[in-house]
């Protein structure tokens, strides 16, 4: 099972680097049912694998002049508060075992049930045309606006273990109008700083790392990464967004009828 994991871990790179998305809500899933990883435990994993291709790339993007500094800004900053509270102070909270009725249910079921939902929520937002949302889409958005959103995004990145980009890319294009190349710059930007304040949240597990696993994922996933990245000037971005909409739709329901009813 571990080489079909790194097999995946190779195209989970390179659909990051063709479309600034998608590394982390597909990582979890792999890390969970295919490399056998905990849980709680892979959700710090992701924030590491796809912190540390998040930061290769960006630095490859801050050369060509592909990043969105001001949505960093605004974007990055909440969302990064809102990643280490959640990790810090929120998760932790959570109870290990639910009582309800005659009914037992452990925390990483819960988890892995709020994380098919979330992915249920972005693969709908990302198959919808954009032709949709043009109405919507007239008005230029408020700054606030663009806080409100960075800090939703920062909450869900802090309990599940996903960078966000999944989130980030449907708002920088259907939202801010942003071109895919750009978008992609800017949400892997977002992304690292939201990857590694999340560790920064679950700095006791590292010592729990098992490196013969996180370690090839990580290399895998950076290989496809550049990959995705090469291959993207050939392809249709709002194409690609649709394929990779469709994918997490199946994984989504998949963990959920997983979860809840096998």
């Amino acid at each position: 099972m571990e080489s079909l994991g790194f097999l995946l871990a190779l195209c989970i790179g390179v659909s990051l680097g063709l479309m600034g998305s998608g590394g982390s809500i597909l990582t979890v899933p792999v890390f969970v049912y295919i490399l056998q990883v905990e849980p709680s435990l892979s959700t710090t994993y992701s924030l590491f694998a796809i912190g540390v291709a998040a930061a290769i790339g960006s630095i490859r993007n801050y050369r060509l002049k592909l990043i969105d500094y001001q949505k960093i800004i605004d974007f990055g900053i909440p969302s990064i508060i809102l990643v280490f509270l959640t990790r810090q102070f929120i998760l932790p909270l959570i109870p290990k075992v639910f009582f309800i009725g005659p009914w037992i249910i452990h925390q990483n079921t819960i988890l892995m049930v709020f994380f098919s939902l979330v992915m249920l929520l972005s693969a709908l937002k990302m198959i919808q045309p954009s032709e949709k949302r043009t109405a919507v889409n007239d008005r230029k958005p408020s700054r606030y606006t663009t806080i409100l959103q960075g800090a939703g995004v920062g909450l869900i990145t802090g309990i599940v273990g996903a960078g966000g980009g999944f989130l980030i890319i449907p708002a920088l294009i259907g939202f801010y109008k942003m071109p895919m190349h750009r978008a992609v710059g800017t949400s892997l930007a977002i992304i690292c700083i939201n990857s590694f304040f999340g560790m920064a949240g679950d700095i006791e597990k590292i010592p729990l790392f098992d490196w013969k696993i996180l370690a090839p994922y990580t290399v895998l996933l950076l290989l496809g990464m550049f990959l995705g990245f090469y291959i993207s000037r050939y392809f249709n971005g709002q194409q690609l967004k649709r394929s990779l909409g469709y994918l997490i739709l199946g994984i989504a329901i998949f963990i959920f009828l997983k979860e809840t009813l096998l």
